[in-house]
């Protein structure tokens, strides 16, 4: 089963832990709570970025509803998704690293 996780590792279809080899990310689901809480298909979920956040709704063909924080001054965030776009268009996803880097360091992207 190992062999497998890291062909897909390898193929950026999920992300281990480098060191353990313990499941990190089933993109765009985190394995473990982070920021980026999703209510989906009668659960919560974690997303491991905002993009990923939506990217859940997206994922399992659902409404859904996003809850986190702005990163810069801590502001509670909640975004509705409903039939597949935002309640509030206006929102932007901002990105440290250029798309093309972002699986350098994933986990930090």
């Amino acid at each position: 089963m190992l062999a497998g996780w890291r062909r897909l590792h390898d193929e950026h279809a999920l992300v281990l832990n480098g060191a353990t080899d313990e499941l990190r990310m089933l993109n765009p689901f985190s394995v473990g709570p982070t920021a980026y809480r999703v209510r989906a298909a009668d659960r919560w979920w974690y997303g491991n970025c905002a993009w990923d956040a939506v990217g859940i709704c997206a994922a399992l063909h659902t409404d859904g509803r996003v809850e986190t924080s702005c990163p810069d001054c801590g502001v509670p965030l909640v975004v509705e998704i409903r039939r597949e776009r935002p309640d509030d268009e206006s929102l932007l996803f901002h990105c440290l690293v250029p798309a093309k880097r972002w699986w350098d360091d994933i986990a930090f992207t």
